[in-house]
């Protein structure tokens, strides 16, 4: 998945600067993915360490973590996979309020991917509801079909606006590829919770952190993710058929500080790592200052090249090299 602040390219940067910094061997480390967005991070660490824990507070990002994270073991599922794509479409929500040819006229998705992308989202909750798959198995189609849905959609790589016109990819017809996950014989826990609330409920060995860093909301960027996995009943609001969102405390500049040192205050873990970059709210110095109140304080940086949306559109965002932080914390408990 195209995602905003995906840490797919900087996994193997953060995955080196925690095991040179954790003076403990991993098989014993509990580790926490508290913003895991698509989990990239915590998937690097799921067949390392004893136990993974992942949270988020986007639903669609539960899905996906509840997948990839949770699921340990391996599934009978191909024959899932393969009725989901021989069935046939039906003028659903996402056909009427998100499609082409719906009655809202929104264009994220083609008229027969939106009709595809119904039929399937209710065909796995009839599955759960009749009992016919497991909840593991559930999980597992619900973000095979968020992955694939997002690879058609007809957007510049976020849902804060569809194109005008139906591009070359939205265009092609949408297929379930399973959202594959690593088997272990370790287990995992995922949350869909607010990081500051469960910080408090919560202990292990290493805290990962990689909460926005601007003003952008991901519910905002996100909302149609959201109402694919949860399928619920509500009025989609203006021109891009927004729902009502969870609105981050990290994304508010007169909020970020405060929410932040009291997350970091309330962490029960030994090592704290921050992901972070040289666009955020908050400062190098002003990050570096509050977690130097809480034990010994250390920094990493690199460069990369930061998100970019989708290159076959002429909304194209020029790439630029960006400088990521990661603030490193021992903490004294």
């Amino acid at each position: 998945m195209n995602y905003i602040g995906s840490k797919h390219t900087l996994s193997s940067f953060i995955k080196k600067a925690i095991i040179t910094t954790v003076k403990k061997n991993l098989s014993e480390v509990v580790f926490c993915d508290l913003f895991a967005g698509t989990g990239i991070v915590g998937r690097t660490f799921k067949p390392l360490v004893k136990q993974v824990l992942s949270n988020d507070i986007e639903y669609y990002s539960y899905v996906l973590n509840r997948n990839y994270i949770e699921n340990t073991t391996q599934l009978d599922a191909e024959k899932y996979i393969a009725y989901l794509n021989s069935i046939n479409g039906i003028k659903g929500f996402i056909y009427q309020n998100y499609s082409e040819g719906g009655f809202a006229e929104r264009l994220y998705f083609s008229a027969e991917n939106g009709k595809k992308i119904d039929a399937i989202r209710q065909q796995i909750e009839t599955w759960k509801k009749h009992l016919e798959i497991t909840e593991d198995t559930y999980y597992f189609l619900l973000a095979s079909l968020i992955e694939s849905a997002d690879k058609i959609a007809n957007t510049a790589s976020v849902y804060g606006a569809y194109l005008k016109k139906i591009k070359k990819s939205a265009a092609k017809p949408i297929k379930i590829m399973p959202a594959t996950f690593k088997i272990t014989t370790t287990k995992h826990h995922v949350f869909n919770e607010d990081s500051n609330k469960l910080i408090k409920k919560i202990k292990g060995d290493v805290l990962y952190l990689d909460p926005p860093y601007n003003a952008r909301q991901y519910g905002a960027n996100y909302h149609l993710l959201n109402t694919i996995a949860k399928y619920d009943a509500f009025i989609p609001k203006g021109k891009t058929g927004l729902r009502a969102y969870y609105k981050s405390s990290y994304c508010k500049k007169s909020l970020v500080k405060k929410t932040f040192n009291d997350l970091i205050k309330n962490a029960n873990f030994k090592y704290i790592f921050l992901s972070y970059n040289n666009e955020g709210l908050m400062s190098e110095n002003e990050v570096k200052e509050l977690m130097s109140l809480y034990g010994t304080y250390s920094l990493k940086k690199t460069k990369y090249q930061r998100f970019k949306a989708d290159k076959t559109e002429s909304r194209n965002h020029t790439a630029t090299a960006t400088v990521e932080y990661l603030h490193i914390l021992e903490k004294q408990l």
